[in-house]
Order: C-alpha cells, then sequence, then structure tokens
C-alpha cells in the first residue's frame, strides 16, 4: 500500500469503529470504475473489514454482475429501474449470475431516482417482493431532483422528503430495505434523521455507506468530513496511479523518437 492508501485506510477503521460505516461504494455507472481501481479500493476495504457496494451499468449488466460475484462484494444496485418490467430484469439477471446459496452473502436493491420510478413504485415493489427477489431500494436524491428539474441544493426540501417517506412507508409494510442517497452533508442530517423515523436501513455518501443507526448515536458531522476527506484521497490515488502509467513510457518512446529521426535523415542521404 502506498502513503494515500494508508490514510485512507486509517479513515474507514475511524469511520468504522467512531460513525457506524458498514461499506465503501464504486460505481461501474456514473464513475465508470476499472477493474484495477475496484480492486484497490476492495483491498483496503477488507483491510478496514468493511463491506463493498457496487452500482452496476444497468439492470441487465451481466458482465458486471459477473465480475462483482468474481471479486465477492456485499451490495449490488442496479440504476435507473423505472418499471416494474425492469425491475423484473435485474431479478432475472442476478439470478442468472448468483446461485441461491450465493445470494445469501450478497444484498442485491436498485436505484429509485426519477419521478417515473416513484409514479411505478407499486409495480416495482411487486417485483422486488417475489421469492429470490431484491433486498430493497436505494433513493436517489440528486437524480430525482434532476428528474423534476429542480436544483441540486434541494435534495433537502419538504417535497423529496414527503416522497421519500411515501417510499419508506412502502418498504417498511413490504418488510425491504431503504437507502438514502445522492448529495448527503452536514446539511442532510434533519432530513435523514426524520427520515429514519418511519424506515431508514443506510445512507451514502459517493464513496461510504453509513448505517442507520449512527443517526441515533454519534454526532455525525465528523464522519460525514472524513467521508469527504476518504473521497478526495481517492481521487488524488487513482490520479497518482494512472498518472504513472501515462508517464512509464516516456523514456522508451523519447529514445525510439531519437532513432526514428537518425534512421529518418539517413534514409534521405
Amino acid at each position: 500500500m502506498n502513503s494515500l492508501e494508508k490514510q485512507m485506510l486509517e479513515i474507514l477503521i475511524r469511520l468504522r469503529d467512531d460513525f457506524g460505516v458498514l461499506s465503501v461504494k464504486a460505481e461501474f455507472e456514473a464513475e465508470g470504475t476499472r477493474m484495477d481501481e475496484l480492486l484497490r479500493l476492495v483491498d483496503i476495504a477488507r483491510r478496514a473489514m468493511l463491506g463493498i457496494t457496487v452500482k452496476i451499468g444497468g439492470c441487465e449488466a451481466i458482465r458486471d454482475l459477473l465480475e462483482a460475484k468474481q471479486i465477492g462484494v456485499d451490495f449490488i444496485v442496479a440504476p435507473m429501474v423505472e418499471s416494474g418490467y425492469a425491475a423484473s430484469k435485474f431479478v432475472a439477471a442476478k439470478n442468472l449470475v448468483f446461485s441461491p446459496e450465493e445470494q445469501a452473502d450478497v444484498k442485491f436493491l436498485t436505484n429509485l431516482e426519477t419521478q417515473m420510478s416513484l409514479d411505478n413504485l407499486n409495480q416495482i415493489l411487486d417485483e422486488i417482493v417475489v421469492t429470490n427477489g431484491l433486498s430493497g431500494l436505494v433513493f436517489g436524491r440528486v437524480d430525482y431532483v434532476g428528474s423534476l428539474q429542480m436544483d441540486r441544493a434541494s435534495v433537502n426540501s419538504e417535497k423529496v422528503k414527503e416522497s421519500v417517506l411515501l417510499v419508506a412507508e412502502k418498504l417498511k409494510s413490504a418488510n425491504k430495505e431503504l437507502v438514502v442517497g445522492g448529495g448527503v452533508s452536514k446539511e442532510s442530517l434533519p432530513f435523514l434523521k426524520e427520515i429514519a423515523k418511519s424506515h431508514l436501513t443506510r445512507f451514502e455518501t459517493r464513496k461510504v455507506v453509513f448505517s442507520s443507526k449512527s443517526l441515533e448515536s454519534v454526532d455525525l458531522e465528523p464522519g460525514l468530513l472524513l467521508a469527504v476527506h476518504f473521497e478526495l484521497l481517492w481521487l488524488l490515488n487513482k490520479k497518482e496511479y494512472y498518472g504513472h502509467i501515462h508517464k512509464e513510457d516516456d523514456k522508451r518512446i523519447e529514445m525510439l523518437e531519437h532513432r526514428w529521426n537518425l534512421l529518418n535523415r539517413s534514409d534521405k542521404f
């Protein structure tokens, strides 16, 4: 591990011990996480004894599911599921890739992140609650407000809270999990505590997943700041890694260019 990764590990251990963090998160979808990046994240997370959450590229992203299975992740999320049909496609895909025995160690969820998804919530729930269905839903607030042409700052608004509470009640009745993400910051804490009074399993920043129980037991502002620091270090580490790859052939290129220039000049005589 390099110095940045050691700092990341120290942060994750503190987040685990003091702030109820359960998992770190990567996305094949919005982030375009590459396999070598994911393997580094998995190594750091496992050293911190934390789970791995992966958002795959779509409801039928079979290759993503296969790779998640090979790595051994703990949570898999499918994005942009806006209908019961799309939810059924994800259920069928994960049942194809994972045996019932393997599914015992993984939780599968879909993202609810548009008004269309909310409008079709009952149909989506019908597909989730089937035998070998899904564990629950992740409410993605930033994309949700975007689908309503509202700005990002409105993620903590009363309108969004009403929508999340509606989903919370439905999932509570169905005995399914609710995870809230999208723009989570210290300003979100009153919002999240209100949702938790109804039903909330976890909440997440871009890279870190917290247990909802931490809302009751600790001051989470320092934990959310640490989550930002972790993401910053992750991006710096990623930049350094690919910067090294970018430069690793520079000397060879310089030598070949010099040789080519010499040969090119000699060919003219």
